[in-house]
């Protein structure tokens, strides 16, 4: 077992008598709290008799509880022993006083001096400075934090071990009974959870907006029955279950295939939780406190969670999360709510989950509205299957999963990244306006399709799209694109349990280019490491991924996945012409060992008297900034390059897409970003090599048309961009677009936006 055990005792020593709670003192407080639970008393008087009740069976002075008045903010909300006007008018920060220090770190203090304690905050209002010892533990659900419940004695003494593990039982059956609304009314001023509106930050995968109502990937499981009055049957109930468990995980491992190592090295770590007796003996002396069998797993899962968020080590981090969903599996066989609970998905579902694989995400289809994930990343499988399916996607949304229910009415606001949960009117009617805006606006772009991207001085620019599926290829006809500028091959790869067989790519491929029907289509050959892993491949652990061991490093590595690929695509062209392209190209001589691979296979397929493409283009992605100053003799073997924007901005900028706190601080109209490109340009205008920019920003009409006015004449984006690049380019003029940008470089300006701004303003004026 990794680091996520207390220390582990003797049964003896567990259930040995308290100084002040025994064990039946506890079940017993146990049992009156319950029984106030089910009283008809309003949320105050609960709050009330609940403190009196714990300051009773502890023998102590002081019992207070306080909860988040929001997320920064907790407020004492009842007390027995410190001065009743204080309720509802002492708060706290987040972090500010012993109390706010609970709240933080998801962890107890207890010391025998609190007013010596670092970090203590007198509060006059309060009394409290009659006593000396303080013990105070948070009040969590699944890792999070709804408020600290605290008690405190004249008396300078540190409360037992004993006294810590039983004020932390009683603190997940007050969450448990504050996520049932026991403490809701207006006499507590306090809100009933789940209910109240919610926005929430997070990060732009996909854009696009949408509405509707909240589907759960994992629907959460509900312990309505904290307390339990028979330790013995509920000790049964979990032997019965943990046998289960055993069984499943056992099948599962029998299931999978002998050479899949990293699925079986999951399930060994399945099973080693699952025969874990300091894991079992956690939850075992819970339920001999007085909680049921499916209250004392999840009070181990809250505190496995709360532990999660501050392991830095990802082996950990990692076994920690199969913890997790050991757990999740223990509680839906205890309470029999399984992924089959019964609910019907909404006709207008937006996914709600943790994080997703793209297999799951796949099945799902096109019926999803809009996707909100608590993980993910820009370029993670689940986000490249989204934007195939044209689904808004807002990845790192914190705290959605446990905020959210299934069929909240929800917004998902894909272009700012902002996710409205529950939300009021005014909220409802500004972006349903915004919705409509952009709707009037695709209906305008629809008439442009058939027409040419031709700017008002008379060039003449290729509109491609990005695809990687097949459901993205009926979007060639719709979109108005001419061809497809990247197709991404690894998605055949991530959504399989095992390596595709080459005849299973091959017919994949041909469909794709039968679909295209004679327009050309650029092939990226396996894009995989940094997030892109494979289920069926061991991860390698690297500091940093993205710098890492991925795309074409790992096709040259394991030249055996390289060629049996080509060997698909050569296949499936049967006599067509083939575009193939190389991803991550760092130096000249990665793109010569890949391009003899291709020659080879060509020889290869001639040998073997199958039908060889008519013709053959070789190509590859410029991502990083290295290759832009590369010998011309690469340029000149590259039949094409295809710019590939994501990457080579964040290694331009040193600025980790990924990362919040800097992905939006460098603009990709900085004089120093469109210079490289610039340079780009003329390198291949030098050998006659075709250049096409590919990437989020060939998408944005802006940065699209300083691209076409930097001389480049080819560009590939997703194919709802391609209806507003276009409306943009056939009403500007290149020349006075470039005269601004060079203007802005010989003021010394830092970016161009403002004067390609005003240019574009007097152009659409």
């Amino acid at each position: 077992m990794p680091a996520t055990d207390r220390d582990e005792g003797t049964p003896g020593e567990h259930r040995a008598a308290m100084d002040h709670v025994g064990e039946s003192d506890s079940r017993k407080l146990l049992r009156r709290l319950r029984d106030t639970l089910a009283s008809a008393e309003a949320g105050q008087a609960r709050l009330d008799r609940i403190t009196e009740l714990i300051a009773e069976s502890m023998g102590t002075e002081v019992c207070s509880i306080y909860l988040f008045r929001d997320r920064d903010t907790l407020e004492l909300c009842a007390t027995q022993g410190l001065e009743r006007q204080a309720v509802h008018k002492t708060r706290l920060r987040i972090g500010e006083g012993l109390v706010g220090r609970v709240a933080k770190t998801g962890k107890p203090i207890n010391t025998e001096d609190a007013p010596s304690a670092p970090g203590f905050r007198y509060m006059p209002e309060t009394g409290e400075e009659r006593y000396s010892s303080f013990l105070g533990v948070p009040i969590q659900r699944l890792g999070e934090t709804l408020g600290v419940l605290v008690v405190q004695s004249r008396e300078a003494r540190r409360y037992s071990d004993d006294e810590v593990y039983a004020l932390e039982v009683v603190a997940m059956v007050l969450a448990e009974m504050a996520e049932l609304g026991a403490f809701v009314g207006d006499d507590a001023g306090l809100s009933a959870p789940h209910k109240h509106p919610v926005m929430i930050r997070g990060s732009v995968a996909q854009e696009g907006n949408a509405e509707g109502h909240v589907w759960l990937h994992e629907p959460r499981v509900v312990v309505t029955n904290p307390v339990a009055d028979d330790p013995e049957a509920e000790l049964a109930r979990l032997n019965e279950a943990l046998e289960t468990l055993r069984v499943t995980v056992d099948q599962m491992l029998e299931a999978v295939d002998a050479t899949d190592k990293e699925q079986r090295e999951v399930l060994e770590a399945y099973r080693l939780f699952a025969n874990s007796r300091s894991w079992r003996r956690r939850i075992e002396d819970d339920i001999r406190r007085g909680l049921s069998a499916e209250a004392a797993v999840e009070k181990e899962q809250s505190a496995a969670r709360a532990r999660l968020a501050q392991v830095p080590d990802p082996y950990l981090r990692e076994r920690l999360h199969d913890l997790d969903d050991l757990s999740n599996r223990l509680l839906r066989i205890l309470t029999g709510q399984g992924r089959e609970t019964g609910a019907q998905m909404p006709a207008d579902p937006i996914l709600v989950a943790r994080n997703i694989g793209p297999g799951e995400l796949l099945d799902y289809g096109r019926s999803l509205r809009g996707i909100v994930l608590e993980q993910g990343s820009v370029g993670s499988h689940a986000a490249i299957v989204a934007r195939a399916l044209a689904i808004p996607l807002v990845i790192h949304a914190e705290n959605i999963t446990t905020e959210a229910l299934n069929g909240d009415h929800i917004l998902v606001d894909g272009d700012e990244g902002v996710v409205h949960l529950r939300p009021e009117e005014a909220v409802v009617q500004a972006f349903r306006d915004k919705m409509a805006m952009a709707a009037e606006a695709q209906k305008r772009y629809a008439g442009l399709r058939d027409q040419p991207a031709v700017t008002r001085d008379g060039v003449r620019l290729r509109l491609d799209m990005n695809a990687g599926l097949m459901a993205d290829l009926p979007s060639l006809k719709s979109s108005g694109a001419e061809g497809v500028g990247l197709f991404r091959t690894e998605l055949q790869f991530l959504v399989r349990a095992k390596m595709p067989r080459r005849s299973e790519l091959v017919q994949i491929y041909r469909r794709v280019l039968d679909a295209a029907d004679g327009r050309r289509v650029v092939f990226r050959t396996l894009d995989i490491g940094s997030d892109k892993v494979l289920p069926y491949m061991r991860q390698v652990e690297e500091p940093n991924p993205a710098l890492g061991w991925r795309a074409i490093r790992v096709g040259l590595d394991k030249p055996g996945v390289m060629r049996m690929q080509v060997q698909a695509l050569i296949r499936a062209a049967w006599g067509r012409p083939l575009s193939v392209m190389f991803p991550f190209v760092a130096q000249m001589d990665e793109f010569v060992a890949a391009r003899d691979i291709v020659l080879r296979e060509i020889e290869r397929e001639r040998a073997l008297g199958h039908p060889l493409p008519e013709k053959l283009e070789i190509g590859a992605m410029l991502e990083t900034p290295s290759l832009a100053f590369a010998p011309r003799h690469f340029f000149e073997m590259a039949d094409f390059i295809s710019i590939g924007g994501n990457d080579l901005k964040q290694f331009f900028f040193a600025a980790d897409r990924e990362n919040e706190l800097v992905r939006r601080r460098y603009d990709t109209l900085n004089i120093s970003f469109l210079s490289l490109v610039e340079m780009i340009v003329k390198r291949c205008e030098e050998t006659g090599t075709p250049l096409s920019f590919c990437g989020e920003d060939a998408g944005r009409p802006v940065e699209a048309a300083c691209f076409a006015a930097m001389g480049i004449r080819t560009l590939s984006m997703r194919p709802a961009s391609i209806g507003p690049v276009k409306h943009l380019l056939r009403q500007v003029d290149l020349r006075e677009l470039r005269a601004a940008i060079d203007a802005a470089r010989a003021n010394g300006e830092q970016s161009v936006r403002r004067a390609v701004m005003e240019v574009l303003a007097r152009a659409r004026g």
